[in-house]
């Protein structure tokens, strides 16, 4: 954990909370495809299946449940268009950067098994690239003028997704 440098303003990285726009958007369009283009669930739908499938799922909802339990720690934002004071460095941001946007990914790919959704898992690749370019990278942005070398440093140690 390490505090900003006094000569930095809080800026935050976005005025717009885009992961949360594209969460919705994501489970919109599968939804809408669903309807439209329908396409049939690939693989296996036995119990082992829907047991690995939903083990994302959990597995997402508990590193997101982890990951803002970290931040709350810390006394940090958990808000994606909001200025960070703490460069938390430890608890799930200790493996991965984006521990939240991780578990997002994992909690569609399960809600996609769970629904039988095959749309889920195609807009997961768009969702990825799209809370990288518009969120991941400014708040990288930030929290380097924020805290810099510091973030540098963990920035080099930690990657940024998987």
């Amino acid at each position: 954990m390490t505090n900003p440098s006094p000569a930095t303003a809080a800026v935050p990285p976005s005025t717009i909370p885009w992961p949360p726009i594209l969460i919705v958007a994501t489970i919109a369009g599968a939804i809408a495809l669903g309807s439209l283009v329908p396409l049939s669930w690939p693989g296996e739908s036995d119990f082992a299946a829907r047991i690995a499938g939903r083990s994302l799922g959990v597995a997402g909802i508990v590193l997101l449940i982890w990951a803002v339990v970290t931040l709350r720690r810390h006394g940090t934002t958990v808000l994606p268009d909001k200025a960070t004071d703490v460069l938390v460095t430890d608890g799930p941001f200790r493996f991965r950067r984006n521990p939240i946007y991780v578990a997002d990914i994992l909690i569609l790919l399960g809600l996609a098994e769970l629904t039988q959704n095959i749309w889920l898992v195609i807009l997961v690749f768009p969702f990825a690239l799209l809370v990288t370019w518009l969120a991941i990278l400014p708040e990288e942005r930030h929290l380097e003028e924020r805290f810099g070398d510091a973030y540098r440093s963990y920035k080099a140690a930690t990657r940024r997704w998987i």
